[in-house]
């Protein structure tokens, strides 16, 4: 049969640990950062906006009026605006939740930070409205960055987490569940190398075992 795969645990490695924790303060800095500059870009007020903008809760509504009535370039911008903006959750989030189903966490929780912006928006800035369009391309740029770049760093970060186990010195051979055999033991070759040694001793010149005393007539 073939080896098990050899357990994982946590390592207590110094020099591992002092990585991963810089990593980690690396992480969330950067979101600290981004969140700074997330709330400048959304949350100031634009009152030259006030009387154009209204609120949209039709996924593709605003998706159309950039294809139809926006410009290449303006549609380019305000598209790929809220991308990018969704890039850095893809990128940082994934080394800070768990690695269970840490993809779909990320896309939540993008989802749900967006969206809670997107409210703060419609109710308390002036000129801004909330987009359901805006969302949808702000986790679309999260999902990119995790595909792209979040998943290969968070892979190496929580990989620092584990190393194999040591490997288990041999024990007595267990018969195997079901009340199959066990596995075939080698038998010993001392008990035949003495036997061997006796023999030779007791046999007489050219191999032969010796025969009785034959005196004169």
């Amino acid at each position: 049969m073939d080896a098990e795969a050899k357990p994982r645990v946590r390592h207590g490695s110094p020099g591992r640990l002092l990585l991963r924790a810089a990593v980690l303060v690396v992480a969330l800095l950067g979101l600290v950062a981004f969140s700074i500059a997330l709330a400048k870009v959304t949350l100031t007020p634009s009152p030259a906006s006030e009387g154009m903008v209204t609120s949209n809760l039709h996924p593709g509504r605003s998706l159309r009026q950039y294809a139809e009535e926006y410009t290449f370039l303006a549609a380019c911008k305000q598209a790929g605006g809220n991308l990018l903006l969704g890039v850095p959750f893809g990128v940082l989030l994934p080394i800070l939740v768990p690695r269970r189903l840490r993809m779909i966490r990320m896309i939540l929780l993008t989802a749900l930070v967006m969206a809670v912006i997107e409210l703060v928006q419609g109710a308390l800035v002036t000129g801004r409205a909330f987009d359901i369009d805006d969302v949808i391309l702000n986790t679309t740029g999260a999902l990119l960055g995790y595909v792209l770049i979040g998943r290969r760093i968070s892979h190496r970060y929580h990989a620092l987490a584990d190393v194999p186990a040591a490997e288990a010195p041999p024990g007595p051979v267990e018969a195997p569940a079901g009340g199959g055999r066990p596995p075939a033991v080698k038998p010993s070759t001392r008990g035949s190398g003495l036997m061997e040694k006796w023999r030779s001793r007791r046999s007489g010149p050219g191999g032969e075992a010796p025969g009785p005393d034959r005196r004169g007539a």
